[in-house]
């Protein structure tokens, strides 16, 4: 099977998911459970992709200068800062880390 052949697949897939998607009633996806359990898969996922892309390089684990940047912004974060002022101050970090030579 071609790239272009299984992209095509996946499209078809993720259209017709979302098809199913609409055929559910709204009791359904107003309950408790179901909505619980979306708030939950949406940190999940999110968690995944910052793990990811910290920690990945390819299909090697690497600990270099985006690991302590993360740390900076969930300690800012922790503190209630401003969303700005967790972004710059963890490209600083990981700038200056990188400067001083601690680079992937």
């Amino acid at each position: 099977m071609t790239l272009w052949t299984a992209v095509l697949v996946a499209s078809i897939i993720c259209v017709a998911l979302k098809a199913v998607g609409y055929l559910i009633p709204p009791k359904v996806l107003e309950a408790p459970r179901p909505a619980r359990i979306a708030d939950l898969l949406t940190v999940a996922l999110l968690a995944a992709l910052v793990a990811v892309q910290t920690l990945g390089a390819g299909q090697a684990i690497v600990v270099d200068a985006r690991v302590p940047a993360v740390l900076v912004a969930a300690g800012l974060l922790l503190l209630r800062a401003p969303f700005l002022v967790v972004v710059a101050a963890a490209a600083l970090t990981a700038a200056l880390l990188r400067w001083a030579g601690w680079a992937a």
